[in-house]
């Protein structure tokens, strides 16, 4: 199948397919095990290794392609923080790997609505700290996420930040969900994946009855000033690319390297059809230039 022909099979995939399943009247429950379906068509590469321990009380995923992975990335899933987990993003936590030659490490965090704010963002403090206690240096560590992942990545540097906890080299953000007042979304002709009311449940389960201008739900609410470096990579059909536009615009204007990517006619994280679509897989291999380009590894391999 040529690349225009894949490009409007998994676009209508997704429209068809996936999309209904983002429907606010499904029931949570139900919602996860049906969307973790949806996610096997995102394939890792057939030499990926994965591997999954127990740290800090939760299930952690370790990803590898690499025979001797230098660095690691501590990538946190998307998913609207009610669904989603390491095992339905193994295809892009597998190709980051493998264009980052780093061990990927993907934390099953605890999702609301049984664990609202700020569950998932104290687990992923908690892993990051335990990388530093494990003697990993920051600077070989890097932070990435893919929607209500990506929002969460930045939200953690935010909070290690004020806690004057060492920060990560670099955050590399697919999509990011950065407003969950979703006040501002953008308007596409035609998204195929996410709807207004989904992300509005989503925002709803997750904050509770904490404010949605707390800028460790919507980082887009608060300071970034002195955050690592950005890669920020988003689609021009989907209603969070205002977010991703916003973040960029607000960490340049505090300070903060900022790199916007914005890919025509691609959808919500379309980065999971890595290895099928050449255009996801091009935008994969970028990031994980970009994160090579800010670890700094020391002379001995790092395993976590």
């Amino acid at each position: 199948m040529n690349q225009t022909a894949l490009e409007f099979s998994l676009r209508q995939s997704m429209r068809w397919l996936v999309r209904p399943l983002l429907n606010p009247l499904i029931p949570v429950t139900l919602q996860r095990k049906l969307i973790s379906k949806a996610y096997l068509t995102s394939f890792p590469p057939k030499a990926c290794l994965f591997q999954t321990i127990e740290a800090e009380g939760m299930a952690v995923t370790r990803a590898s392609y690499a025979e001797e992975p230098r660095g690691i990335v501590l990538y946190l899933h998307g998913g609207g923080y009610i669904c989603g987990s390491p095992k339905t993003h193994r295809g892009l936590t597998g190709n980051l790997a493998k264009s980052s030659g780093t061990m990927v490490i993907a934390p099953d965090y605890r999702l609301a609505p049984e664990h609202p704010f700020p569950a998932a963002l104290d687990d992923a403090e908690k892993l990051y700290r335990a990388l530093l206690d494990e003697d990993h240096p920051p600077t070989a560590i890097s932070v990435a996420g893919d929607s209500a992942g990506g929002g969460l990545a930045v939200a953690l540097s935010i909070r290690l930040r004020d806690k004057g906890i060492p920060l990560p080299a670099s955050l590399t953000l697919f999509s990011p969900w950065v407003d969950l007042s979703n006040d501002q979304l953008y308007s596409p002709e035609q998204e195929p994946l996410l709807s207004r009311r989904w992300i509005d449940k989503a925002a709803r389960l997750y904050c509770g009855p904490e404010s949605r201008s707390n800028p460790l739900v919507s980082p887009v609410c608060g300071d970034l000033s002195g955050l690592p470096p950005m890669l920020i990579q988003v689609g021009s059909d989907e209603i969070l690319m205002n977010d991703a536009q916003r973040l960029a615009d607000l960490a340049k204007k505090q300070g903060v390297d900022a790199r916007l990517e914005v890919f025509n006619s691609l959808w919500h994280v379309f980065q999971i059809h890595a290895g099928q679509l050449d255009r996801a897989t091009a935008a994969v291999d970028g990031a994980g230039e970009f994160i090579r380009q800010h670890q700094e590894i020391e002379e001995e391999t790092v395993h976590p």
